[in-house]
This record gives C-alpha cells, sequence and structure tokens, in this order.
C-alpha cells in the first residue's frame, strides 16, 4: 500500500530556504495529484501548492517562492521554499490525490498523507 514519508523540515532564519522531500513506498504516484498543505495549530489546514501530470498551481502566498516539482521515476514529490518568513511557521503534509488513478486498485483509490514536517522560521 501507497505510503508517504517526509522530511527536511527544520529551522532557518527569515529570508532562509529549506525543501521538504515527500517519498512514496509501497507504489509509485502514477495517476495521483500531488498537494502540499500546511497547518499552525489552531489554525485550518490550508493548501500550499499542487502539481499533476507536469501542472503546477500554487497558492498566493507561496507563488513565487515556493516550487513544488516531481522526480521522473514519480517516487517523490519535492517542495522547495524560498524567501521564507516568519508566518511560514507551520506543519507541512504532503498529500496524494489517488482517486481517479487507474494505477490503483478501486479499494485503494482515495487520498493518501503523509505524516508531517515542522517547518520554523525565526526572525
Amino acid at each position: 500500500q501507497l505510503q508517504l514519508v517526509e522530511s527536511g523540515g527544520g529551522s532557518v532564519q527569515v529570508g532562509g530556504s529549506l525543501k521538504l522531500s515527500c517519498e512514496a513506498s509501497g507504489h509509485t504516484l502514477r495517476g495521483c495529484g500531488m498537494d502540499g498543505y500546511r497547518q499552525v495549530p489552531g489554525k485550518e489546514r490550508e493548501w500550499v501548492a499542487s502539481i499533476s501530470e507536469g501542472r503546477t498551481a500554487y497558492e498566493d502566498f507561496a507563488r513565487g517562492r515556493f516550487i513544488i516539482s516531481q522526480d521522473n521515476a514519480e517516487r517523490t514529490v519535492y517542495l522547495q521554499m524560498n524567501s521564507l518568513k516568519t508566518e511560514d511557521t507551520a506543519v507541512y503534509s504532503c498529500a496524494a490525490d489517488c482517486r481517479a488513478s487507474k494505477d490503483f486498485n478501486v479499494d485503494d483509490q482515495r487520498m493518501y498523507w503523509g505524516q508531517g514536517a515542522q517547518v520554523t522560521v525565526s526572525s
């Protein structure tokens, strides 16, 4: 079964960069759209960016600073975060939307989530 493992979180100063990785095991990500989300304690989870069949989309706060990409083996998705701000501090999670993927059995066509990675930006 598909599992997503995130890495690359940590602490950085304002203006710095971090690169998050979301690696799939147990199954490829073929046919799945990949989403990045973030959540601050006490607030709603918010969408950050998506990549699907090479097409990318970004929330306004991420556009121009964050880059989402995927390796050709369709196993790992990356979120490069640049020019980080204190308000970017959050737990970042990746999600695979495999509900329409023909590469999965019908029973396995669903959303899959990573465990989350803490990103802390300090001034």
